[in-house]
């Protein structure tokens, strides 16, 4: 166990937009007071946290001021009209250097922007800066962000300065990505509320060349994430070929659930007691309200299910390392100086793989998908952690040793709903040690919203349990 961390649910401060809107329509407030107030926090907790690789105050500023002006005049573009977010920097930026946390991308600047960046300016957020990424988005720490609860602890990757900036209290919202894992650990790990949208739910833009990346939303508040997922879906829509995310305005009214399942999957071995004991109370506590809880055992499609997503990791980090291998081979020939060892050796392993093993790895995804649609008519949802206990140390690889395999946590949680396409929305329900642990609801494709109500029933329902 880590050394103690100082998350308390209890007296845990995010920050929130929904709820000024309200001053912003009455003449009482404005976005651009708001956005100096959200800048006086970050100067005073950035220094630590380390989340962002770039600021664009006078934008900011000029584009919270035109937001002001629409209030005034009674015509915001949004309920996102205002909103300062932060932009993962493995999307462009028109307005700032896209890096991508890696060496080879030093001084990157596109100057155009990712189309759910383009939707959020189209519905009048303020995008305000670009938050840190593991190198590319994989495993490799690409800044130097820090845990809002334990400095000596990781955030979470590759979104780590998104799930950094909103633990910390320094945004209402953040816009982050992932493949195997990468929205919902940081955010599980920094206390976020966060959605991991339906596969293709929300425009990927230049960011289209693997089959399981995603764009998702964490947020201090449900109402701000719906909000700000659906006004960019509003607007660039889905991938190509997708449906998109769909749903109202408004964030979904709460919803309780009748029947729910718990998805153990590979990283119940590696949970930590006290997490599983957490996690138990929790169950409890949901029992005790009528929902009824189905488990391994219980159902013959519920044991199908969990072993269908066994070795998801695999799955995920075979298909997406078949599916990168191009870009990434390019990229060593071109830098070689500038991409880290750990990179090299996932492509190695890319590089050894055939046609038939890729085929193989899509039929074992394509399977464990029809067995998560199976279970569809016994249940409203499956739940589970969202990462396997608290934020692991992370004090950099130590020379002359071999590096770390998972220095940004271990994605064993979140790999069976990248493998599921299926939508995802992330809660902080416990506090283990002093550090957060998130618990996830995921339902079927395109139900995004009715998981967003699930878990909006369950935070007004449930206080998170403290496990000390």
């Amino acid at each position: 166990m880590t050394e103690r961390g100082s998350y308390d649910p209890e007296t845990h401060q995010v920050m929130t937009f929904h709820d000024a809107v309200p001053a912003f329509l009455d003449g009482t407030d404005t976005p651009r007071a708001y956005l100096e107030r959200c800048l006086e926090v970050i100067a005073d907790k950035e220094p630590a946290i380390q989340a962002f690789v770039s600021t664009n105050l006078d934008g900011a500023r000029k584009a919270a001021d035109a937001s002001s002006a629409r209030y005034k005049s009674g015509g915001p573009l949004s309920g996102i009209d205002g909103l300062p977010i932060g932009v993962k920097d493995l999307l462009e930026t028109k307005d700032m250097p896209t890096q991508m946390g890696c060496d080879a991308f030093i001084g990157n600047f596109p100057k155009r922007d990712n189309a759910a960046v383009w939707a959020l300016r189209e519905a009048g957020a303020v995008v305000l800066c670009k938050t840190v990424t593991a190198e590319l988005g994989g495993s490799t720490p690409g800044g130097p962000t820090v845990n809002p609860f334990n400095a000596d602890c990781t955030p979470g990757g590759s979104s780590s300065g998104s799930g950094a900036a909103i633990g910390a209290g320094m945004l209402p919202a953040a816009i982050g990505t992932q493949v195997g894992g990468s929205i919902i650990r940081p955010a599980a790990y920094c206390a976020n509320i966060a959605l991991k949208p339906t596969q293709g739910g929300i425009n990927r833009g230049e960011r289209q060349a693997t089959s399981m990346s995603t764009h998702g939303v964490h947020a201090g508040s449900i109402e701000d994430m719906w909000r700000t997922a659906i006004e960019i879906a509003k607007r660039a829509g889905g991938d190509r070929g997708c449906l998109g995310l769909f749903g109202p305005d408004a964030p979904p009214a709460a919803y309780k659930p009748e029947r729910l399942i718990v998805l153990e999957g590979d990283g119940w071995a590696v949970t930590d007691d006290s997490s599983k004991s957490g996690f138990e109370t929790l169950l409890e506590k949901l029992c005790a309200t009528g929902v009824e809880i189905l488990r391994r055992g219980d159902h013959p499609y519920v044991d199908a299910l969990e072993r269908s997503v066994e070795g998801a990791g695999e799955v995920c980090g075979s298909i997406t390392g078949w599916e990168n291998r191009w870009a990434q081979r390019n990229m060593v020939n071109e830098h070689p100086n500038g991409i880290s060892e750990r990179l090299k050796l996932r492509l190695a392993k890319a590089e050894a793989m055939t046609p038939d093993d890729y085929r193989a790895m899509l039929q074992r995804r394509e399977a464990a998908q029809r067995c998560h649609e199976s279970v569809a008519p016994f249940a409203d949802a499956v739940i589970g952690f969202s990462c396997p206990g608290p934020a692991p140390l992370w004090l950099g690889d130590i020379p002359g040793e071999p590096q770390a395999p998972r220095p940004t946590g271990d994605a064993i949680c979140n790999t069976p709903s990248s493998m599921l396409f299926a939508p995802v929305v992330t809660m902080p329900l416990l506090a283990v040690n002093g550090m957060p642990v998130g618990v996830q609801v995921m339902g079927q494709q395109h139900s995004d919203a009715r998981m967003t109500a699930i878990a909006r029933w369950i935070l007004e329902t449930l206080t998170p349990v403290v496990v000390n």
